[in-house]
């Protein structure tokens, strides 16, 4: 099932990936009151949909949008509440990017009404086609697994100091999982060498938070990728001409091998 924004991919394993955040459209009447095309998709989980594209093999579903998070933010909780508390963070409506700089000129940002608006056209059938799903694989399994998959900079000052983990899994401090689950994960991404964490910098979004219930049997986990497993960093001076950097399969086989171990870890514990 797709429309011209959200995508759904049915499969019959006891997994559903989530990719809120790789999209990069951008409606005209949005665009135009925008500083710039490029900082509007700046920010984008570059290429997660291409880095996962081997899950339908697996059985998976996947549900995507191909929205840019500047248009709205399904991971963020549609109240407007931050999901970090006293932490920078980017909105439900985002009138900056990841670095503060301002995507909107000066009073074009959305209001209220408009914020209000996009949750109706946008959010709210994102999390209906998620809920669909989840309802779905667990009348048939009794346990499913949520993935909620992600990426991003490896160096983004305003949000984090220093270099982030390679594998930064989330589970709400352990409370969207069982920690069978999480373990399972992190056995999978110790295989692979590379630096990890577990509810370091990111604990897991709203999509996280608001789906993961062990004791129903939805046991929800985040993974957020720093982009250099599997694409070129952009330099320290980010630019239109180096960000975001390109897709090379050659680049991205040995994390592509990792997150396929992940995936079949998820899948055996809710089959068990």
């Amino acid at each position: 099932m797709s429309s011209d924004w959200l995508e759904v991919w049915r499969g019959d394993a006891p997994l559903i990936v989530s990719i809120p955040h790789s999209g990069s459209h951008v409606p005209e009447e949005i665009e135009k009151r925008l500083v710039s095309p490029w900082l509007a998709r700046k920010d984008a989980d570059w290429w997660v949909e291409r880095l996962y594209n081997f899950a339908d093999d697996l059985g998976a579903t996947t549900v995507r949008t191909c929205l840019s998070r500047t248009v709205i933010d399904v991971n963020r909780d549609p109240s407007g509440a931050s999901l970090y508390p006293g932490m920078a963070t980017t909105a439900l409506c985002p009138t900056d990017t990841f670095d503060g700089e301002r995507l909107y000129a000066e009073g074009q940002e959305p209001d209220e009404a408009e914020i209000a608006a996009r949750r109706e056209r946008w959010f709210i059938p994102y999390h209906q086609a998620l809920r669909a799903e989840i309802d779905r694989l667990l009348a048939l399994h009794g346990k499913v697994v949520l993935y909620d998959a992600h990426s991003i900079r490896s160096r983004a000052p305003r949000l984090f100091p220093g270099e982030l983990p390679v594998f930064n899994i989330g589970t709400n401090s352990g409370q969207s999982c069982d920690p069978a689950l999480a373990a399972a994960v992190e056995a999978a991404c110790e295989t692979s060498g590379l630096p990890m964490v577990t509810n370091g910098r990111f604990k897991g979004g709203w999509i996280t938070r608001h789906y993961g219930k062990p004791e129903r049997g939805i046991h929800a986990v985040q993974m957020e990728l720093a982009c250099r497993g599997y694409i070129d960093d952009p330099s320290p001076r980010i630019t239109p001409q180096s960000w975001p950097s390109p897709y090379r399969p050659p680049k991205a086989a040995p994390m592509r091998s990792v997150l396929t171990d992940v995936l079949k870890a998820c899948i055996d514990f809710a089959s068990s």
